[in-house]
């Protein structure tokens, strides 16, 4: 690989070329191809032709070799491949965000932000941008400044078509808080593909919670707590819920105890669950 690399580390991998165990070998990731290689098998996966990166998703029949992995997806002319990706922790980590950034940052974007604010459709029209993420972000920049959204305070993403300027197209849907309010931003980009690995992205660390939150059952005083928790994180709970001292310890031990809730020294903050349980509240509020 002739090109500046942006990643090197050594793992093991599987895809259509390997028969049997998952030999051990390098993983180089540069602006324009991945390359897997050991020394007999070798893979240039050009970028370009990534259609679909799954984190932690381990394929059913590499899990008695697999415990977590990258799964890239890619078209080799009318074939569509796939190559399982694992490594040691530190490396996926930064692999998979390296990854991204290579398909997504400096893309061509349409946005809308706020497209609804606090329930309610807006007028915003949507503005030229430059895509650019982050482990913990996605930023659109614009031409007077941009938009910086965090990870961790998505509550939502999903999929539609309308026309943003490219003509009726997949648009990005994902709902986020910000001061206090439940937003939705709409991203849109002329390529499909990479409409779909900006969706991916998003959702990368949303699904996760999403699917823990799926398995908890969480009560109206809970729920109570946590949007005043979001909504007046300086004041104290005392003030703002009518709860007596022994009840509100109570429930406040439940909040922990399902990982909604975590102690600093300083506060009591919410966890990236506390915060998609607060924002969908403040959203049906509002709606």
């Amino acid at each position: 690989m002739s090109e500046s690399v942006v990643a090197d580390f050594p793992g093991w991998f599987y895809s259509h070329q390997v028969a049997g165990e998952p030999p051990k070998g390098r993983i180089v990731l540069g602006k324009s191809q991945l390359v897997v290689a050991s020394d007999d098998v070798r893979e240039n996966i050009p970028t370009a032709e990534i259609f679909d990166v799954k984190i932690g998703d381990v394929p059913n029949e590499l899990r008695t070799y697999f415990n977590d992995t990258v799964t890239v997806a890619y078209r080799d002319g009318d074939a569509r491949r796939v190559v399982a990706i694992e490594g040691e922790d530190k490396h996926i980590e930064r692999f998979s965000t390296v990854l991204f950034k290579v398909l997504l940052n400096g893309t061509p974007t349409l946005v809308r932000h706020p497209a609804r604010k606090g329930g309610r459709v807006t007028d915003t029209d949507p503005v030229k941008s430059k895509l650019s993420v982050k482990w913990e972000e996605i930023g659109f920049r614009t031409a007077d400044g941009g938009i910086s959204i965090h990870l961790d305070d998505v509550i939502g993403v999903d999929r539609s078509e309308r026309d943003l300027g490219y003509g009726r197209h997949p648009v990005v849907n994902f709902r986020h808080l910000a001061d206090n309010e439940s937003v939705m931003t709409e991203a849109s980009i002329e390529s499909s593909r990479k409409t779909s690995l900006l969706g991916r992205y998003v959702r990368m660390r949303y699904s996760d919670v999403a699917d823990e939150l799926a398995e908890t059952t969480i009560t109206d005083e809970e729920e109570e707590i946590l949007v005043a928790l979001y909504t007046a994180p300086e004041v104290s709970l005392s003030q703002v819920v009518e709860f007596n001292p022994q009840r509100l310890t109570m429930v406040l031990r439940g909040l922990r105890e399902k990982g909604l809730i975590a102690d600093t020294d300083e506060e009591t903050t919410l966890t990236m669950k506390g915060k998609v349980v607060a924002g969908n509240r403040i959203e049906q509020v509002n709606d």
